[in-house]
Parts: C-alpha cells; structure tokens; sequence
C-alpha cells in the first residue's frame, strides 16, 4: 500500500459507494436523500464502511497510538450536563446522577496527518456532510482543542446518558469494545419547544425500553446524529479492550469556540482563545442544555 501520506480522499473513502465529489450523479443524491429521510425520522444515519475496510486496522492502529494522550477524568453529571446541585423539583430528570467516566484526546494532540484529521478537514468531505444534514454549509470549529476529538471509553467505565448541546454529531467508530459499549439513543425524545420530562425520566428509571434504540457500528462506519434532541449514551464498555471513536465537531457559522468551563472539563486545560472568547456564545434554544 502507498504511504498515507500520498492517499487521495477517494483511496481513503469507498467513493464508489459514496460519491463524495459526484453529489449530483444519481448514486450521490441517493446516499444524501437516504441520509435525510434517515435524519428526519430517527435523528440518526450510518453510512456502513465510509473508510475502506483495507484502511481499518490504519484507522485502528492510528487512533490506539493516540489514546493514551486523552485527558481522563471521572466525574458526577446529569443527562443536562447541569450542576448536580442545582435548585430541581424533587422528581426533575435532572436530579438523577451518573458517573461519567470517558476521556479525550484533544485536536492539537491528534496528528495532522491521520485519517481522521484529514477526514474532518477536507473541504469534499465537509460540504457532503452539510448536505445530508440540509444546510447551506458548515465550517470547522476555531477551537483549537474541540474541533477533531478521539473519545476513549475504558473497560469498566461508560458515557452515560446525556444531551448534546450542538444539534448534530458526526462520529465515526474506530476501536470495538471488548463488550458492552454500544451506543444508545433515544430518537426526538424532545424538542426545541419542549423537555419531555416524562418520558426522560422513564429512560433513566429503566422503563424506556419501548423508546430506546441500539446501533450496531463497526470501525470504519460514519454516523450522522441530531443529539440536541435524543437523549444517548455509550453502555458500560467490559472486558480487556476501550472503545474508541472519533468525533468531527463542524457549525453553521465560523469562529466556533468552546466555553472555559466546558473545554476545562473535556481536556483538563484551555487556551487563550477560550478566554477571548469567553461570554460570545449565541444559543439557539432555550432547553436546560
């Protein structure tokens, strides 16, 4: 195989299959018109084998080099993502707590010419994923630690379940857990305009079985998911191997930066541009988070 450093976007991505620079042929506006209907009825779409299955031990070996450099910390959250501590009615959703116990690796600490990077800051690749999504185009975050992330989840521990505060998510599978680790949502649990409490607090208490979804996902695979308004989660990973996944952080408007609390957080650290930045984000909602 010739070095990575010589592969095309089309070497890297069964192209056959998704067309990335042939959005107008036939085959192209079918994959983006199934992603759409997908995205619209479940909140969530997979695209099966996006990286070639002869690259996924590179996608593999690649992201289990950089692992070990994700910032580790276990902490008491709520599916809000909220304070724990924070004045709730006795039966609010948000007074249940878990122990989240995942890790990242930060963008700058991600090598600029791996896969992923080169997945998440290829121009192609970006107006591919604005389409599906239905936007008129989408930017990388100025972040300079959130924009590309490795998240790893360890034997033993789990993401537990949460809402996003972007409203889309593109991951992409890189390591299977040993066990466990399988990725579960909730699809539409709420709205812009409304929490659903209920139904939330039927999820967390164990009786949301009826609306819980499980997604099998294979290294290699691309998932596209609205989760601003489906509450998920990453099961408890067992067993001897972590789960790792990559997460390509896009917004509709440039200069995205994560706040000073959060970015602390995630990575354990901030930089200037998160203290210039401080007090500029703009909310497109009013939920809880």
């Amino acid at each position: 195989m010739r070095s990575l450093e010589a592969l095309t976007l089309d070497q890297v991505v069964d192209t056959a299959r998704y067309p990335l620079s042939e959005l107008a042929s036939a085959r192209g506006r079918a994959v983006v018109s199934r992603a759409r209907r997908d995205l619209s009825a479940h909140g969530c779409t997979v695209l099966p084998d996006f990286v070639r299955p002869s690259l996924r031990d590179v996608l593999r070996q690649e992201c289990s080099a950089i692992a070990p450099r994700a910032h580790h910390d276990v902490e008491t959250v709520n599916v809000y993502n909220i304070a724990v501590d924070s004045a709730l009615p006795a039966d609010h959703p948000g007074r249940k707590t878990f122990e989240r116990g995942n890790a990242f690796v930060a963008r700058d600490r991600i090598p600029a010419d791996s896969l992923i990077s080169r997945l998440y800051s290829d121009t192609v690749f970006r107006h591919f994923i604005a389409r599906c999504f239905e936007l008129p185009e989408l930017h990388e975050l100025a972040d300079p630690l959130s924009g590309l992330v490795l998240n790893v989840v360890a034997p033993g521990l789990e993401h537990p379940w949460h809402f996003d505060t972007n409203e889309f998510t593109v991951s992409m599978l890189t390591q299977q857990a040993q066990d466990g680790g399988v990725f579960e949502y909730c699809p539409n649990i709420r709205t812009a305009r409304q929490e659903n409490f209920d139904d939330v607090r039927d999820v967390l208490d164990g009786r949301g079985e009826l609306l819980t979804h499980r997604l099998p996902l294979q290294p290699g695979d691309l998932q596209l998911f609205k989760g601003r308004y489906s509450l998920h989660r990453v099961s408890p990973v067992r067993g001897e191997v972590a789960r790792h996944s990559a997460i390509f952080a896009y917004s509709e408007r440039p200069g995205v930066i994560g706040s000073v609390e959060r970015t602390r957080q995630l990575f354990g650290r901030v930089l200037p541009e998160h203290l210039a930045a401080e007090g500029r984000a703009v909310r497109g909602d009013r939920l809880l988070d």
